[in-house]
């Protein structure tokens, strides 16, 4: 399978016979535009505009933004409802975390997770072997908060997403906050946007990769 990081917290996950699917595509509020994409379907992790341009991706998408099951063609996707913020959602509301199986791998997007970490919502999402996380704070958890549902989910791939960049306008810290959490030696720094994997790729021991937007 191939993961695109499209910037803020958007991704298009493709599966190897092509089915894809993209994930919270942004409007340029954040401060800079989406690249053009096409994709079979569209999850959106809640109501923002930040994580709710569906209208960015082209392909007439289904457009999956609540919690549901779903099969496409290779790709299984589940979802399971946690909450934008520490107060169980009354400050932001509820956030849905999708859930996807491609080539036997299980990746994981958190959207715009702020709850604190609990077994509860562990015992949810596992197993995990791809976690797309936000690390950012203000609107989501932060780098340790992230650092510990890292520690506790044990994916063998962690991206982090929703970070401030040159042009992002929002105020999140940068990714190198998350990043000098874990030794240097897990962690992979590509010049590229994209990571293809396969189930050979899972070694057991977590590896941090940061992809560079297209």
């Amino acid at each position: 399978m191939k993961i695109e990081y499209l910037g803020h917290s958007c991704f298009k996950l493709t599966e190897s016979t092509g089915t894809s699917v993209v994930c919270d595509p942004y409007s340029d509020e954040v401060g800079y535009a989406m690249p053009e994409v096409t994709a079979d379907a569209v999850t959106v992790s809640h109501k923002h505009y930040d994580h709710d341009a569906s209208v960015n991706v082209k392909g007439n998408p289904v457009v999956i933004d609540k919690e549901s099951s779903y099969d496409l063609p290779g790709v299984e996707i589940n979802s399971v409802k946690s909450f934008h913020d520490e107060f169980r959602g009354k400050k932001r509301g509820e956030n849905v975390i999708f859930k996807f199986r491609m080539d036997g791998i299980d990746v994981c997007h958190l959207g715009d997770l702020g709850e604190a970490c609990s077994t509860e919502l562990i015992e949810n999402i596992l197993p995990v072997n791809v976690l797309l996380i936000p690390v950012g704070g203000t609107y989501t958890i932060d780098a340790e908060m992230a650092k510990e549902y890292v520690d506790r989910i044990m994916p063998d791939i962690v991206i982090p997403m929703h970070y401030r960049t040159k042009d992002c306008k929002l105020d999140i810290d940068k990714v190198d906050e998350f990043i000098n959490l874990f030794d240097s030696d897990c962690v992979e720094e590509c010049d590229c946007n994209f990571t293809e994997l396969s189930r050979s790729d899972l070694s057991g021991e977590t590896k941090i990769i940061l992809l560079r937007k297209s």
